[in-house]
């Protein structure tokens, strides 16, 4: 017996009918709790910084990580140190050290210039630089400033360690004024080379970078909340 064909639905009939039947609940996916990002500090320096000699877990930025992390503050620090970078290298680099997470930069360099024997006003011309465009991007600046021994000349000394001291102040920027205290110097603390801290000097330098660190710090916590 024959069926006559008319009698069939056809594709359109049936996707037509499927279009027609109600459509159910609409079920909402399952929210997700987000974890809070870990605030970066960005530490734009030189070697020491990059942590030449030394392991990258014994460097200064990771020590200094493991020192807020003591205090509480879960932060993750970035190491944008470069090898043989003066203050203009930092300047030229300044933005992709930066990338678009940065809550506070520390501001790392000069000690470079110093071995060039750069003009201090070279030095400043270039801090300022990097200092304003971190206000301009509402980011709270920490400096970490090299002492010029004196044996390079009393008035370049003088000129070269004014530098940090006053765009601390020009900036309201809290400061450590010499990177290298209680460092320098020493065979406990300095690779052979008399520039460049150990594992054991890195440590020293992070502990003792670390009180303007949290200060700045708490100038991103006021910044954010504006």
């Amino acid at each position: 017996m024959k069926f006559a064909d008319a009698h069939l639905p056809g594709r359109r009939e049936i996707l037509a009918g499927l279009l027609a039947l109600p459509a159910g609940p609409v079920l909402a996916a399952p929210r997700v709790a987000v974890p809070p990002r870990q605030p970066v500090v960005t530490v734009l320096g030189d070697s020491i910084t990059a942590g030449l000699g030394v392991r990258p877990g014994e460097a200064m930025p990771a020590r200094l990580q493991a020192v807020l992390a003591a205090r509480g503050l879960n932060v993750q620090v970035r190491a944008a140190g470069r090898n043989g970078d003066t203050s203009a290298g930092g300047l030229a680099r300044l933005e992709a050290a930066l990338g678009g997470d940065t809550a506070v930069c520390v501001v790392a360099l000069g000690g470079n210039d110093l071995l060039q024997g750069l003009r201090p006003e070279a030095t400043r011309a270039n801090l300022r630089a990097i200092l304003t465009r971190l206000r301009e991007r509402r980011i709270p600046a920490a400096i970490a400033g090299i002492n010029a021994p004196a044996l390079l000349g009393a008035d370049y000394a003088r000129r070269f360690n004014a530098v940090y001291t006053d765009l601390a102040r020009d900036f309201a920027a809290p400061l450590l004024p010499n990177l290298l205290a209680g460092v320098r110097g020493s065979r406990r603390y300095m690779q052979s080379d008399g520039i460049h801290p150990n594992a054991e000097g890195a440590r020293v330098i992070a502990a003792n970078l670390t009180p303007v660190v949290v200060q700045a710090l708490a100038r991103a916590t006021q910044v954010a909340a504006r």
